[in-house]
């Protein structure tokens, strides 16, 4: 998996556990910062880019932010790519930092409550909203491309954020971009078994653009079964199992599993959502209620692998292949809870490489510029709402005109 060639840089804010990042990696994009408020996540980051051979470059290139956004000033402290890598700086000699206009691509997840369907739906109104941070560093950094990622409530239904959405557009048609839109990207079509509808915007600099393709969804979708298939033979025992048995025959009545959620800090532990999703994982044949111990880490049998008739739990890294992440190849950091949060709140991998690549494609193809096809500013208020400007008559003069 990946892509080569030229080398693309890339800056991602709210990384979370790294699943977008991984995903533009794969694609053959290398990063010059992750920027991540929870520590739990940012303990993720570094302990991955620290361990994973085939992120070396990482190691000594990526700056992983620990903070809010709102902090992070990349021109100030993100080292240009040309510059030597961490293990080779010297104290007190100065490198060439990043300049504005030579990153390829900015991309983050910000926060999704403003817009879920689980949340107020509040919008521009959530102070959690970071759109505007996110379109300040567009500002500031005037990358070649740009893509965000959110839930499918940002943009559907249509009109409930329709004005919202375009002010982030014409704020990116002012800055010089030209906008390939909003287009709904559902997981199960690019090989995650898992019902995960996501909102995605690219925009590509007027400068570098040559046209957009959005991805192909897969031909076949992958099942739930075929993923989970070796590690549940391995935690249960085998097809010697009755444990494994009963899993196995009820876990090929869907192909996708419900939508995985990190849930809130602020309510209990890690289970498998809300009571429609716990049913829904239970005709899986696993039981949703709460997440396993991991494996080397099992204290009760009926606990962490179950019992007949509701199956077993999950464990952190089943729940991280159902969303997406290569086995076995991605570690996070942190208790049970904490682990469960970063997958469940992760963007799919697969999903983030496929649009990667494209946005790749795009930057590196050849030829003749194109012309922006949708070059207007759209409204942002809705006009039924906006008092008319009437025109003064001419008999009522204005007040304190003496004419």
């Amino acid at each position: 998996m990946g892509t080569v060639g030229r080398q693309l840089t890339s800056i991602e804010i709210c990384a979370g556990a790294g699943g977008q990042a991984l995903g533009l990696h794969a694609a053959g994009f290398r990063h010059l910062a992750l920027v991540e408020i929870d520590k739990h996540a940012a303990a993720t980051l570094r302990h991955n880019v620290k361990l994973r051979p085939e992120w070396e470059w990482e190691k000594e290139h990526c700056l992983i932010h620990e903070g809010d956004v709102k902090g992070f000033d990349a021109l100030e402290q993100v080292f240009a790519p040309e510059a030597p890598g961490v293990s080779e700086r010297k104290p007190g000699k100065q490198y060439p930092m990043l300049k504005r206009g030579k990153l390829d691509l900015l991309a983050g997840g910000v926060p999704c409550p403003p817009f879920s369907a689980a949340g107020k739906q509040l919008g521009r109104d959530d102070e959690r909203d970071l759109f505007p941070a996110m379109l300040d560093l567009v500002e500031d950094l005037n990358p070649r491309a740009v893509m965000i990622e959110n839930v499918r409530g940002l943009v559907e239904p249509f009109e409930k954020f329709r004005y919202y959405r375009n002010h982030i557009k014409n704020r990116l048609r002012k800055a010089g971009y030209v906008i390939c839109d909003w287009r709904v990207l559902h997981a199960e079509s690019f090989g995650v078994p898992q019902l995960r509808p996501r909102a995605i915007l690219v925009a590509i600099r007027k400068d570098s653009y040559r046209g957009f393709d959005w991805p192909a969804p897969h031909d076949q979708v992958v099942t739930v079964h075929e993923k989970l298939q070796s590690s549940m033979e391995r935690r249960l025992g085998g097809l010697e199992s009755e444990l494994y048995e009963q899993w196995e025959k009820k876990s090929k009545s869907s192909p996708v599993a419900p939508t995985l959620v990190g849930g809130s800090k602020k309510h209990g532990g890690a289970d498998l959502g809300p009571t429609r999703a716990k049913k829904a994982w239970g005709f899986l044949g696993v039981d949703g209620m709460g997440v396993a111990n991991d494996e080397d880490k099992m204290v009760d049998p009926d606990r962490d692998l179950g019992v007949l008739g509701r199956g077993p739990k999950l464990t952190v890294a089943q729940a991280a292949i159902i969303q997406g992440f290569p086995e076995g190849k991605w570690e996070f950091t942190g208790g049970k809870t904490a682990r469960y949060r970063q997958v469940g709140n992760a963007f799919p991998p697969p999903v983030a490489e496929a649009v990667g690549a494209k946005i790749r494609e795009a930057l590196l193809r050849k030829g003749p510029l194109v012309e922006d096809p949708t070059p207007d500013f759209e409204p942002e208020q809705d006009p039924s709402l906006v008092a008319p400007q009437l025109p003064l008559e001419e008999s009522s003069p204005a007040v304190g005109d003496n004419a």
